[in-house]
């Protein structure tokens, strides 16, 4: 039992949580111990009090049924891991949770004057997928039994949706991959290739929250890390006595 909660602990943090989190969420809802209304989300759910604004983060955590509770959590791990994992894309966490943000958000705006639909957790696989393959071109990837180049698993799972669950389910994918094409656009080719700025940088509260406080874990309690030193205003003298010139020897 240790190990596997060793295993567990030493996941990449993002990709676990959402993943556990996703798991719990589908279970509890295919068991009948949630309510699966509590999970959807229409922009009519904003005009009400209390507006719901949690429903932008629950829509994206119902799986599809039976199987499906395993493999859509599966999918859901293994992309954040190899996006968590990716430091040339997403150099730090909160780089990763803004993209999560910036995808969902655009998945939620486009279903809702789109398709229509309540629920988002496919379209949000096929975005990942997306973004993960981005730079595996040349690479290969298994797709169930059948092997194809890495850069083509977002469109065959898109393919899939389409025989298996319908027209609809095929357009709330193509969602996510508009959406991961928009992020890739903006922060990647727009830049190296239009020779322009960034034009949707992680935004600073995100670093400031992530980053503040930092804390350290110690068997007398957790401590507060202060500032790093350095420059102006450093050092274990007040700030009265550091204005007062050079020092002199005495005597």
């Amino acid at each position: 039992m240790s190990d596997v909660v060793s295993y567990y602990m030493s996941a990449p943090p993002i990709a676990r949580t959402v993943a556990t989190v996703v798991f719990v969420a589908s279970l509890g809802v295919y068991t009948g111990m949630l309510n699966i209304y509590g999970f959807v989300f229409h922009y009519s759910f904003l005009m009400k009090f209390p507006p719901g604004i949690h429903r932008f983060v629950t829509s994206f955590l119902i799986t599809s049924k039976d199987l499906g509770v395993l493999f859509d959590t599966y999918f859901v791990y293994t992309y954040l891991s190899q996006l968590e994992r990716n430091t040339s894309k997403f150099m730090k966490k909160e780089d990763l949770i803004w993209y999560l943000i910036f995808v969902g958000g655009t998945i939620t705006f486009l279903n809702q004057i789109w398709t229509g639909a309540l629920l988002y957790l496919h379209a949000l696989l096929i975005a990942l997928c997306y973004t993960a393959n981005q730079d595996a071109r040349g690479m290969q990837a298994h797709f169930y039994i059948i092997t194809v180049p890495a850069q083509l698993m977002p469109w065959c799972m898109l393919l899939a949706q389409l025989l298996f669950t319908g027209w609809d389910s095929f357009q709330v994918g193509l969602t996510g991959i508009l959406a991961a094409h928009l992020h890739d656009f903006l922060t990647r080719i727009y830049p190296e290739f239009g020779s322009g700025p960034n034009l949707a940088p992680t935004p600073w509260f995100l670093s400031w929250i992530i980053s503040t406080p930092r804390t350290r874990h110690t068997s007398y309690g957790t401590s507060y890390a202060p500032p790093k030193s350095g420059g102006e205003g450093s050092g274990p003298l007040p700030d009265s006595w550091r204005t007062k010139g050079p020092g002199r020897r005495l005597g």
